[in-house]
């Protein structure tokens, strides 16, 4: 694996993925970075989670008796799934693998319906607003159900919403509407190590915002218009896949953050200026994302989760 590489396609991309998540993210790219190699014990604990993610996969995909499709979207969602599989923890998805299992199970005669079984922090923009599209679409063929078991975050939600029905598993949470994208600054490092990189590039935005100098004004600009293009997409497709107006932005519900949580008894605090909620409430476009209900706990029974 080419470690520089991967840190190289971090930085390039849009994320629609939990902050809280970001920590562990840059922890490995900080050892990456510094090419320090992994310790057996996080080897081992790689290799361990890697086999649980794979047997929940085996169950999950199986279908009941009664022509259901399990499809699960467990992990950090990738294009092409290739990205974190050798980072410890939920591994990755891949939005075009999930695409062509959609696909199959719509072309299936024995699979009457579709539940998407999500447990995932989010991951990258890239493919999440085509797979959407292609979930939308599939609703007019098959029903097809999303339930949050028991996170469904960024762009997870962004998958999920699209969904006809989404429910949300009692402990779960969905939410966490907002996109961003990280720029690392190595000027000082390199100071300090004594390496003075030097770009010989033609095009004059061609080596806007790369990490051997600080990020000006321009360069951050542009960044922060290209995420903004992802975010009102995002909210776009929560407000088109619950069935409300375009109200996320302007109520201030998508802002990203943690805040307001409340669960299926009622529980609820009272600061909400955030998306990452459990149990029953309303979602960013202002409609109700369920509770799972012991309709949706008899379908994931019959398939074996």
């Amino acid at each position: 694996m080419n470690h520089h590489l991967l840190i190289a396609e971090f930085l390039a991309t849009p994320w629609a993925l939990m902050p809280e998540r970001l920590n562990a993210v840059a922890a490995v790219l900080a050892r990456w970075s510094l090419d320090v190699p992994a310790g057996e014990d996080v080897l081992a604990s790689i290799a361990a989670d890697r086999n649980v993610r794979e047997a929940r996969r085996q169950v999950a995909t199986a279908v009941s008796s009664g022509g259901i499709a399990v499809l699960p979207l467990y992990g950090v969602v990738t294009q092409r799934g290739n990205m974190v599989d050798d980072v410890s923890g939920p591994g990755s998805v891949s939005t075009q693998q999930f695409a062509s299992g959609l696909r199959q199970a719509l072309a299936d005669d024995s699979v009457s319906q579709i539940l998407i079984d999500i447990d995932s922090p989010g991951g990258s923009v890239y493919g999440v607003s085509e797979l959407a599209d292609e979930i939308v679409s599939a609703r007019a063929q098959k029903p097809v159900v999303a339930t949050a078991n028991s996170l469904a975050a960024s762009a997870a939600y962004w998958i999920g919403c699209s969904a006809a029905e989404l429910y949300v598993t009692p402990g779960g949470e969905v939410g966490s509407i907002g996109v961003w994208q990280a720029h690392f600054d190595y000027s000082q490092a390199f100071v300090t190590k004594g390496v003075k990189p030097t770009l010989i590039s033609a095009g004059k935005y061609k080596v806007e915002g790369n990490p051997y100098v600080p990020l000006d004004e321009d360069a951050q600009g542009f960044m922060q218009s290209r995420v903004d293009d992802y975010y009102a997409s995002f909210t776009r497709a929560v407000a088109r896949g619950r069935g409300g107006a375009d109200r996320a932005g302007a109520r201030g519900h998508g802002s990203g953050s943690c805040a307001r949580r409340r669960s299926c008894a009622g529980a609820r605090h009272d600061r909400w200026r955030g998306d990452l909620r459990r149990g029953r409430q309303e979602d960013a476009a202002g409609c109700e994302v369920h509770c799972q209900t012991a309709g949706v706990a008899a379908l994931l029974r019959a398939t074996g989760d």
